[in-house]
């Protein structure tokens, strides 16, 4: 599970609540969880990573974000700030927002902390709806 949600925090086009799923009829929910969340959010934190210190290459060629693009959504980030790290679990734009929070050097303890609550309630609701309790 852990495996599965790394490559889902990461940049790459993982699906971890498959697995999850998955695992949960024979498995402990609780370290399902647990695993899921901790892997989810360290796959973030390696966007986290790449985005702090790729941007020393932006100027070059084989640089995979157009500035402009990059300069709009470090506005964007700037507008909205930290706390939009609790949307970090959304299918589309999450990964980037991670990325992004690297490239504006969000304190990495926050980072963590705010981006492991917001994994934590998706997996946690992909949970509750697996056992019917929403």
């Amino acid at each position: 599970m852990f495996v599965s949600a790394l490559g889902a925090g990461s940049l790459l086009p993982f699906y971890s609540e498959v697995a999850l799923i998955a695992f949960l009829p024979e498995s402990n929910a609780t370290l399902l969880w647990l695993s899921a969340t901790i892997g989810n959010t360290a796959g973030a934190a390696i966007n986290w990573w790449i985005g702090r210190y790729l941007t020393h290459y932006e100027s070059r060629r084989w640089f995979p974000f157009k500035p402009d693009k990059l300069h709009r959504a470090q506005h964007w980030f700037q507008r909205y700030g930290a706390w939009s790290l609790l949307l970090a679990w959304l299918p589309i734009g999450g990964d980037a927002l991670t990325f992004i929070a690297g490239v504006m050097r969000v304190r990495l303890d926050l980072f963590l902390l705010l981006t492991f609550i917001g994994k934590g309630l998706r997996y946690l609701v992909v949970i509750a709806i697996f056992f019917n309790l929403l």
